[in-house]
């Protein structure tokens, strides 16, 4: 099947990343210089380019947002479990992996996969039901990272997360009701960090098959954090012990 990505930064992950780009559609008089480094790295990989005029190119990319340019490529490619954990072997340290428990909301899921693919965490595993599908928005909000992210869509997350553990992996969830504070905990490795979703948080089959869970503490009359932020914390500080 074939998608459509919109975004200048989407698109040229795209032609960098590990799916085929089959077209891409310019608008008319659109010039600038990432739009011109884009037509460049496209001729070089033999990608086929069409100039259309604006409305064209509304009516096309109807109801995203384009900045001048839409690509249609292959349908983004699920990664199987196995093929993440080889890739994070071959790439050598500890391997590092973020479970989303039921995140929704394209925005968040983009910026998720935005942090991760930057802090280096080597797979991304999420439910096969109640989470947003990689689509032009998820890959928009993550400014392309998804072209370089393995994302392994579970059937079962329960089952998944026992595989990890048989694996030898910790896995450790983010929770308002933690054990301690995340930053006062030595984290184990390698580790398998859980995040829940926007609204429900992680269900609770889920929470009962973590190793332990913590919390980041609140000091402001809102007691949770945008899921996306609260990824990002989690991760950097693995990654910092990790260089301790």
């Amino acid at each position: 099947m074939t998608q459509q990505l919109t975004g200048i930064n989407s698109i040229l992950e795209a032609i960098r990343g590990r799916r085929r780009v089959q077209k891409i559609i310019v608008q008319e008089g659109k010039n600038g210089k990432k739009i011109e480094e884009l037509l460049r790295l496209a001729e070089k990989r033999g990608i086929f380019c069409q100039t259309v005029d604006r409305r064209r190119l509304d009516q096309m990319a109807s109801p995203e947002p384009h900045q001048g340019v839409l690509a249609l490529v292959d349908e983004y490619r699920y990664a199987q479990l196995e093929e993440i954990l080889e890739y994070a072997v071959g790439q050598g340290g500890e391997p590092l992996l973020l479970i989303l428990d039921g995140i929704e909301d394209p925005q968040n899921l983009g910026a998720i996969i935005r942090t991760a693919e930057c802090a280096g965490v080597h797979g991304i595993i999420v439910p096969r039901h109640g989470s947003a599908e990689i689509g032009a928005a998820v890959g928009r909000a993550s400014a392309g990272a998804v072209e370089h992210m393995r994302i392994h869509q579970a059937a079962n997350l329960v089952n998944t997360i026992r595989a990890l553990k048989d694996k030898g992996f910790w896995i450790m969830a983010a929770d308002m009701d933690g054990e301690q504070d995340y930053y006062r905990t030595a984290l184990p490795r390698p580790a398998a960090l859980v995040i829940g979703g926007e609204g429900g948080g992680i269900r609770r089959l889920v929470k009962e098959n973590c190793d332990l869970t913590v919390r980041i503490p609140m000091w402001g009359q809102v007691n949770s954090l945008n899921a996306s932020i609260a990824a990002a914390l989690l991760i950097y500080e693995v990654k910092r012990q990790q260089q301790d």
